[in-house]
Order: C-alpha cells, then sequence, then structure tokens
C-alpha cells in the first residue's frame, strides 16, 4: 500500500507539469493517455519499435514502463522536485507483431526520498506482455531544471 502524503488528483496529458517534446518518448511515439500519482497510463505502437525478428524490443517496453513510473513518481515528488530512475527491471511475458501496447503504473511505495511503481504493459487484447518495477529517488530540482 502507497503512504502517500500529497492528495491525488488526475490531470490531463495537457497538464503534465513536463514536456515530451523531444524526448525519447517523443521518438517512440509514446501517448500519455492518464497521468496520476496513483495511476498513470501511456501506450505507444509496436511498429518502429521492435527489433529484427518484428516483435516489440523488449527496450521499448523498459522505456515505456520507465515513462510512466516516472511520470507518477514526479507527480508524487512536486513542483519543487524531481524524480529519477535508480533501478528498473522488467519481465517479458509474451511476444507483440502490431498494434499498440499500453503500460499502467501503480504505486508501491510513495515516500519522500522514494517512489517504487509497478508497471504492466498490456497488448491491445489486454494480454502482459511485460512486468516491471521502477525505483525513482526524489531530490530537490536544481536551477534550470
Amino acid at each position: 500500500m502507497a503512504d502517500n502524503a500529497h492528495p491525488t488528483s488526475a490531470l490531463r496529458p495537457d497538464e503534465v507539469p513536463f514536456a515530451m517534446i523531444g524526448t525519447l518518448a517523443e521518438r517512440m511515439g509514446m501517448e500519455l493517455l492518464e497521468a496520476d500519482v496513483q495511476r498513470t497510463v501511456a501506450r505507444m505502437p509496436v511498429a518502429g519499435n521492435t527489433q529484427p525478428y518484428g516483435l516489440l524490443h523488449g527496450g521499448a517496453s523498459a522505456a515505456l514502463a520507465e515513462t510512466v513510473g516516472s511520470i507518477g513518481a514526479a507527480l508524487h515528488a512536486g513542483a519543487d522536485r524531481i524524480a529519477v530512475g535508480v533501478d528498473l527491471n522488467a519481465t517479458h511475458h509474451r511476444a507483440v507483431r502490431d498494434g499498440h501496447v499500453t503500460a499502467v503504473a501503480t504505486p508501491l511505495s510513495l515516500g519522500r526520498s522514494v517512489a517504487a511503481y509497478e508497471i504492466v504493459v498490456t497488448d491491445d487484447e489486454g494480454r502482459r506482455v511485460c512486468t516491471a518495477r521502477l525505483t525513482c529517488a526524489l531530490r530537490e530540482r536544481p536551477p534550470g531544471a
């Protein structure tokens, strides 16, 4: 259970206080669907994110997982702090060749200096493709960040 001291209030993707323009997330075609400390959701096309065999690249699933978990952790951290990933692990369960994958991040622990999220990535049929866990350190926002 999360020990979150901040009230949750869902944000529309266009209200998230940081830009995804010019980032890896944009290059991979990620689309933020929901942004909240308790639940962050994004999806990504399989096309363009495959390995040489035409399957979704495991690194693409990991990048999607880190993105949604980091957004949730950043919202938990608040406007005067940042969240930086310090540990990511991912288990890949099934191959995907087409369509989209969707990642849902939910908190495992929300502390003052660390936030941990579980991320479940599913295919268009709702089948689990990947399970990941992300730990983020929460730090003071450096000047200019």
